[in-house]
């Protein structure tokens, strides 16, 4: 409203617009502060999830050292060559579990180049699966047809009960001449991202030592009579990784376990070897189970350095 518009208004009106004024500068204001404030907690939020996010870094990197300094330090003379055999196992396994999940908290370095190790190429003499991925459409945006100018494969090693067999991936290359355009159908998700193993081997993997009780060593003695090599240390990795993808399975497990009326629960002593000494001391793991008389059949395991209470109410909340 301009000047000469206010001249015309009578001293009521004058009095009404004033306060309509600032009924609406008020309003103003008080959405302002509201839009401050949540902000101010949308930052204060992520500060406290920023600075857990480092604490389970700093977690996670102070275990990580421990297990490289257990592994390489100097095995106790108290222990035999095949305790020393799992113990390395389980230390292989919970390292390449720690770097996975590391990997996954870091944020992404833009300038590093990875060295990716050379993969040993499968043997020659193992059955072959040609899996053919193209795309849904080989016709361009443009309305021109595409040409296959070539293709790219990858093997994975796959392992049916009793035998190997290797999956040959074969992603052909579709171009349009007109626009240079490039089209490729993607690889399937894998559990280990341009890894060797297929879901089945991995799959296999972890049953053969967790439920049939094989531990890694032998399963590379079957792998290497089956005519694939397969180091010891490399499937302590492969089980590592899984382990972590595995992870939020068993948060659920642990969360509808919780859910029941009874739990009960009991401690397993194991021995535990620190650098340094020569004796081992004790651990526990803890197991959570549900009842006979309950719906749910389900156990959950949690490892802790001793036997009190406070390990158990860490779990059951």
């Amino acid at each position: 409203m301009n000047e000469a518009a206010l001249n015309q208004l009578s001293p009521d009106q004058l009095k009404q617009f004033a306060t309509e004024l600032m009924a609406q500068l008020t309003h103003l204001e008080k959405q302002a502060q509201a839009e401050l404030a949540d902000k101010n907690q949308a930052i204060e939020n992520a500060q406290k999830t920023l600075q857990q996010k480092e604490l389970h870094i700093e977690k996670l990197t102070y275990e990580l050292a421990y297990l490289r300094r257990l592994k390489f330090a100097r095995s106790s003379e108290q222990l035999s060559a095949l305790q020393m055999s799992l113990l390395d196992e389980v230390s292989d396994a919970d390292i390449a579990a720690l770097e996975s999940e590391l990997e996954q908290l870091s944020p992404p370095e833009q300038s590093k180049i990875k060295q990716q190790p050379k993969r040993q190429s499968l043997p020659k003499d193992l059955p072959r699966k040609t899996i053919v991925h193209e795309p849904d459409n080989v016709e361009c945006s443009c309305g021109c047809q595409l040409q296959r100018i070539g293709e790219d494969v990858s093997e994975k090693l796959d392992y049916i009960p009793g035998s190997f067999q290797v999956e040959r991936h074969v992603r052909g290359k579709w171009i349009c001449k007109d626009c240079d355009r490039l089209i490729q159908a993607p690889m399937p998700a894998q559990i280990i991202d341009k890894g060797l193993p297929t879901a089945g081997l991995l799959a296999h993997l972890l049953l053969a030592k967790y439920v049939d009780h094989l531990p890694l060593y032998r399963q590379e003695k079957i792998f290497e009579r089956a005519g694939v090599a397969l180091s010891r240390s490399t499937l302590a990795e492969w089980v590592g990784i899984c382990g972590v993808h595995l992870t939020p399975l068993a948060d659920a497990l642990k969360n509808e376990l919780l859910k029941q009326a009874v739990v009960h629960a009991d401690e397993t002593p194991v021995p535990i070897l620190k650098p340094g000494n020569k004796k081992t001391q004790q651990g526990y793991v803890w197991a959570y189970a549900s009842t006979s008389f309950s719906d749910l059949k389900a156990v959950y395991y949690d490892f802790s350095p001793g036997r009190s209470g406070r390990y158990a109410r860490d779990v059951l909340g």
